[in-house]
């Protein structure tokens, strides 16, 4: 039987995801198509009854606007939210702010597959000469982290995001969960994707295919172990989250960028 409810969501789209760039730890806000997703999502979650006692994002501003918005208007603005470096977004390294398809055109498409969607494989690391790099570490938002500057990531696979989530999940998300409490986390791709590989025991093989679309809610129903009681459900309109699926996974692919 299912005793606890969680629901993930990335954040809604970002500038950086309608230029098709890698955005990661840069400070995107969101477009205005993601501000829509965001209060369409708020109008679907407060339609199915959602009643949050408590909201996590990470320390990037689409998060947590996406947060805001979902819960102004779902009229739950006054619910706590709880921020942390932890949940941000995989760090892409040297490949922030670079276009998807114009690198599968330099490098291939399964090369900029494996960057994006493998579980192992690190991106080559971001370093003092990258654009981003001052902009990212001079940022007082990662004084406030709890490790020092130095030793927050330089770039990340998937399996050292999760790495640096799951003592977060463990020490400040479960025990709200184990609480009672009905939880949201405004998250990012990647780190929605880590906590579904770790709820669902997907295999690092598996957790390639697995993709979210933003603003789309992903319901959770577990069981006192925190395991999954059925499969997790994307909510809204199936056709519309199918096309966002395929619009996320084509991203990748070599066409010119426009």
């Amino acid at each position: 039987m299912s005793k606890y409810r969680l629901v993930l969501l990335r954040h809604g789209e970002g500038a950086w995801n309608k230029e098709n760039r890698f955005c990661s730890w840069v400070d995107q806000k969101l477009s205005e198509e993601g501000v829509k997703e965001a209060r369409d999502c708020g109008r679907l979650l407060k339609e199915q009854g959602y009643k949050f006692d408590l909201v996590f994002t990470s320390l990037l501003s689409r998060s947590i606007h996406t947060a805001w918005l979902v819960l102004e208007t779902m009229g739950q603005e006054w619910v706590p939210v709880v921020k942390s470096w932890r949940l941000n977004e995989r760090h892409y390294g040297a490949l922030i702010g670079l276009n998807r398809a114009e690198m599968a055109l330099q490098h291939g498409e399964q090369k900029v597959k494996q960057w994006r969607r493998s579980y192992n494989i690190s991106p080559p690391l971001i370093d003092e000469s990258h654009p981003y790099y001052t902009e990212i570490y001079n940022d007082r938002r990662y004084a406030t982290c709890d490790v020092p500057k130095e030793n927050l990531p330089r770039a990340e696979s998937l399996k050292e995001v999760l790495d640096r989530l799951l003592p977060y999940w463990n020490s400040t998300v479960v025990p709200e969960i184990q609480k009672g409490k009905t939880i949201l986390i405004s998250g990012h791709g990647n780190s929605c994707r880590a906590i579904l590989k770790h709820l669902e025991g997907v295999s690092d093989e598996d957790i390639a295919s697995v993709t979210l679309p933003t603003g789309v809610p992903v319901q959770l129903e577990l069981d006192e172990n925190l395991k999954p009681v059925k499969p997790r459900q994307l909510l809204g309109d199936q056709a519309k989250i199918q096309a966002a699926i395929k619009k996320v996974e084509d991203q990748g692919k070599a066409k010119q960028a426009t």
